[in-house]
């Protein structure tokens, strides 16, 4: 077995490490940890949930030193749940080493965080625009700063965030180090190496696709009025432990998370019109398994590490990729298996292709069965004028479906019997009360 002494991690670290249960070092950390020591720049392609934090994170604790107290080390992530995870594995080796961390995002007062820098970190760790705004109030200074890391390298193309990291990488020293590690590289990344960095290390750790083989992949093709109701009977059958439930848009999620309320299910919703005191407490519920589903947009596929998600839901289906792996990345960690389904009508069936064509595999679909027409009792009766018949013809109730065009429509119309009605002309003068 290979351990962590060997990649060239101090003892002190590595006896950290073993403190806290890691003792084994994954594909992407043995490959990477060694070249990042020797202050190579690397371009590093591995998917989520395969250490990619500790393949980062250790070389850095390693080149720290703990006497100066500059900014040694930047580390940007894509989002401040992502930057939280970091922080939270970083507080727990670096104080070993006698390192000083500090997370920086959006969502914490300001002046908490002026108040944090004057302590000297010699690492920060956070989103891009929270950074600039600090730089700009003259709090934070990187001009010292040696080592930069991209975390999620690819998402931050994707949020349009490319801009204030190169702002971010020109404010460092010229001697920097830079690390890239993305579950894909797409073009503009690959340019803004190629720009920045000096002869990187390129690394693809392929044997890292065991985070997909440890999930069972399907797809569901259904229509839109149908997916609550395909999603509940689903949840019903399969009995997940956690589950994460994606869609599009807040809105979205919300319609859905409402409905979920409604039939009884141990739900909220994670998006980015959330508070991050609420987005906190949602997390927290979650990962105590408080809640037994979480329906949330993209902004949680990034940087969500819950162990217990066993069922992923793809209520809509992603339009890249990208997005589809860090989706259905929250389940199928750590060497446990996983579910992802994936709901699609045949309007989406390009997206689909897509993904398929990406990852390099056919995905098991199966269309949902149709709905079975209710079986009327039928009973011998006298023949009864029209009107009492529709009278009383017996009303079914169905489950609360927001998504059910037809039955809001149909909800709204009512029972209208006028066309039943003799005209005016044949019913008669005015009615009187009876007795009067």
């Amino acid at each position: 077995m290979v351990g962590f002494n060997i990649l060239g991690v101090s003892q002190e670290i590595c006896q950290a490490l073993k403190r806290i249960g890691i003792t084994e070092p994954t594909p992407v950390q043995r490959q990477s940890i060694p070249v990042a020591i020797t202050g190579r720049d690397m371009v590093v392609q591995a998917q989520t949930g395969t250490g990619k934090t500790l393949a980062f994170l250790l070389p850095i604790l390693e080149a720290i030193k703990p006497q100066a107290s500059a900014v040694q080390a930047l580390i940007i992530a894509p989002t401040r749940e992502l930057a939280i995870q970091i922080t939270r594995v970083a507080e727990k080796l670096a104080p070993v080493k006698g390192v000083r961390v500090l997370s920086i995002y959006g969502g914490q007062a300001i002046e908490r965080q002026e108040k944090k820098l004057e302590r000297d970190p010699h690492i920060i760790i956070g989103t891009p625009g929270r950074i600039l705004d600090q730089i700009g109030r003259n709090n934070l200074s990187l001009s010292a700063v040696c080592q930069v890391v991209l975390d999620e390298a690819d998402q931050m193309l994707h949020l349009g965030f490319l801009e204030d990291v190169e702002r971010l990488i020109e404010r460092t020293s010229p001697k920097r180090q830079m690390l890239f590690f993305s579950a894909t590289i797409p073009q503009p990344i690959r340019d803004l190496s190629t720009y920045y960095m000096k002869r990187p290390a390129q690394l693809e750790i392929t044997g890292e696709q065991v985070t997909l083989t440890n999930i069972r992949q399907r797809v569901i093709t259904i229509s839109e009025d149908r997916k609550l109701d395909k999603l509940c009977a689903l949840i019903n059958e399969s009995q997940p432990y956690l589950a994460i439930v994606f869609c599009h848009t807040k809105a979205r999620a919300e319609m859905v998370g409402d409905a979920l309320l409604q039939r009884g299910y141990a739900v909220d919703t994670l998006h980015g019109d959330l508070s991050q005191a609420r987005r906190l407490q949602v997390m927290r519920n979650f990962s105590k398994a408080k809640l037994q589903i979480l329906v949330a947009t993209d902004i949680a596929s990034r940087g969500l590490d819950v162990e217990g998600v066993t069922h992923v839901f793809n209520y809509d289906i992603p339009r890249d990729t990208e997005s589809y792996i860090h989706r259905i990345g929250r389940t199928g960690r750590a060497g446990q298996l996983g579910e992802a389904v994936t709901f699609v009508n045949d309007s989406q069936r390009y997206y689909l292709g897509k993904i398929e064509q990406n990852i390099r595999q056919t995905l098991d679909k199966e269309a949902a069965k149709a709905k079975p027409k209710p079986q009327v009792k039928k009973e011998t009766v006298k023949e009864e004028p029209k009107e009492k018949a529709v009278k009383e013809k017996p009303k079914t109730s169905a489950p609360y479906n927001p998504f059910d065009r037809k039955a809001k429509k149909k909800s709204h119309r009512g029972n209208d019997n006028r066309s039943n009605r003799r005209p005016k002309a044949e019913r008669g003068g005015r009615r009187t009360r009876q007795g009067k």
